[in-house]
């Protein structure tokens, strides 16, 4: 791909996701990224530094943004890897930026695509299983890559945006796939989330918790309530009961991920703000609105918004 023909891609709220992509993307495309000042002054220093399964090296030509001021013209596409809390925030600071262009949601939680559709009309939705981590400034390590990016339109009709931006992503060697219903999509991993996450941010334990005989019953709450708000806002889940997701959950999800802290462990210990909103209290908004119950998950996102009022202290 010639360097004139090249798409211009900026990727808002650049951590461990979002440079790793900016880093693959690099090869393939113009690439800008909204990062934290000390990444930013590490990456202008001495390029990203890169290892894992997308490559080991350091990616030079990444351009770091420090606000819209300095975002570039003719972008053609907009990612937004921001942590679910801050796409409010960041899609406002962008707001001149984005309005008219594709952006692309590659976050955790339910919800921020349609806060991004409140700044521009082509939403592009998409859920991403690789394993990623920050090891210091402008140094990531992609550790696994489970299963293909899945990408599809959440709102506005331009279908052949999301071609062009698919083709990119694979031209970039990182494997993706189109999603016709990335609401389901979207939905169906976050039910992990809902499930064990804040359990094990509050009992400061690994996944394997979420099997315990004094813990199953509040999990299977959480599932039974998720999935009749699901089906209230016509969400079809791969799964066809609750039941059935919930075998599935402890005979291979937990096994799994048993030794695994969740990121909301580390939220909470570190005294950063959670994403239980994008989770289960998102699940207990939407159960208000269509008049279910939902005492679990709003029980969990209470206890949870509570650990986040009282850090501990070190």
């Amino acid at each position: 791909m010639e360097a004139l023909q090249r798409p211009v891609i900026l990727i808002l709220g650049a951590g461990a996701v979002g440079l790793s992509l900016a880093g693959k993307l690099r090869g393939v495309a113009r690439v800008y990224a909204a990062c934290r000042p000390v990444h930013a002054g590490a990456i202008r220093e001495r390029g990203l530094v890169m290892e894992g399964v997308w490559g080991d090296g350091t990616v030079d030509a990444i351009a770091c943004v420090a606000g819209p001021e300095e975002a570039p013209s003719g972008i053609d596409f907009v990612i937004v890897t921001a942590k679910g809390t801050d796409t409010r925030a960041i899609c406002e600071e962008y707001a001149g930026v984005i309005r008219s262009r594709p952006v692309a949601s590659l976050q955790n939680g339910i919800g921020n695509e349609e806060v991004i559709a409140c700044y521009t009309d082509t939403v592009i939705g998409g859920t991403v299983t690789t394993n990623f981590s920050v090891l210091g400034p402008g140094h990531v390590r992609v550790l696994s890559e489970s299963a293909p990016m899945h990408l599809g339109i959440w709102s506005g009709n331009d279908a052949g945006i999301l071609d062009r931006l698919i083709g990119v992503i694979r031209s970039a060697g990182i494997p993706v796939e189109a999603d016709t219903d990335i609401r389901s999509g979207k939905w169906t991993k976050a039910l992990l989330n809902i499930a064990v996450n804040p359990i094990c941010a509050l009992l400061r334990a690994p996944v394997r918790v979420a099997a315990d005989g004094n813990v199953r019953e509040t999990v299977i709450g959480l599932i039974n309530e998720t999935f009749a708000v699901a089906d209230a806002e016509g969400v079809k889940l791969p799964w066809a009961t609750a039941n059935d997701y919930l075998a599935h959950l402890f005979s291979v999800q937990v096994p799994d991920f048993a030794e695994v802290y969740p990121s909301m462990y580390y939220d909470l210990r570190q005294g950063r703000r959670t994403e239980i909103d994008l989770l289960n209290g998102y699940i207990a908004r939407l159960g208000e609105r269509h008049g279910i119950e939902t005492p679990h998950n709003r029980c969990i996102a209470g206890l949870v918004r509570y650990a986040e009022a009282h850090p501990e202290k070190s």
